[in-house]
């Protein structure tokens, strides 16, 4: 089967740190790119940052660029996302995702994990 299993969230306090991690499986482990998205209550899906796996491409949103790092383990078939300088507004559940295309588009992303809760309290 296809899966993948997120990892490492939970509640920390503004300022501070968190290393999510999603490791992938299956036929998912051929695809282009792995990404984060993030969902709040009441808001839309958005994206967060995308890795791929067949060259060395990462992207970042505005939004966390220069507190968030993507990085990959290409042997473990992972990818983390190192989360610092947590703010509350980063409250979200935190979903990862693989796609066969370098792209930012939700819609374009065929696989999802179940996602990781990451509170941050004031």
């Amino acid at each position: 089967q296809v899966h993948l299993v997120e990892s490492g969230g939970g509640l920390v306090q503004a300022g501070g740190s968190l290393r999510l991690s999603c490791a992938a499986s299956g036929r998912a482990v051929s695809g282009y790119a792995m990404a984060w998205f993030r969902q709040a209550p009441g808001k839309e899906r958005e994206f967060v940052s995308a890795a791929s796996w067949v060259a060395g491409n990462t992207f970042l949103a505005d939004s966390v660029k220069g507190r968030f790092t993507i990085s990959r383990d290409n042997a473990r078939n992972t990818v983390y996302l190192e989360m610092n300088r947590l703010k509350p507004e980063d409250t979200a559940v935190y979903y990862c995702a693989a796609s066969s295309l370098w792209t930012t588009l939700l819609k374009n992303y065929n696989y999802w994990g179940q996602g990781t809760q990451v509170t941050v309290s004031s």
